[in-house]
């Protein structure tokens, strides 16, 4: 069992930047895919970006590629998402989620284990 803890979230005017914290619990968090979803106002929840345990492999949302980078600390168990020149259509309610398997995470969008989200929002 994982338990994910968001943080990090606020409200922050359009080219800003924000960095969202996922604190882990348990002892196998280093042998998990980590990754970072997003759910806006009225849409369906969407991918932003993976981590897989080494951090060797990671992916991004393009429309984030540029702008955003994963990271992760396995000796503290906290994966992070530094979120910069912040746009307001990236305003949404931000998850982070864990899984054994990179696919479940990048490709199928159902990883194992879920955070309870933490809200952004982008002023213009």
């Amino acid at each position: 069992q994982v338990q994910l803890v968001e943080s990090g979230g606020g409200l922050v005017q359009a080219g800003g930047s924000l960095r969202l914290s996922c604190a882990a619990s348990g002892r196998t968090f280093s042998t998990y895919v980590m990754g970072w979803f997003r759910q806006a106002p009225g849409k369906e929840r969407e991918f932003v970006s993976a981590i897989n345990w080494s951090g060797r492999t990671i992916s991004y949302k393009d429309s984030v590629k540029d702008r955003f980078t994963i990271s992760r600390d396995n000796p503290k168990n906290t994966v992070y998402l530094q979120m910069n020149n912040l746009k307001p259509e990236d305003t949404a309610v931000y998850y982070c989620a864990a899984d054994k398997l990179l696919v479940r995470v990048r490709d199928t969008y159902d990883p194992e284990y879920w955070g309870q989200g933490t809200q952004v929002t982008v002023s213009s």
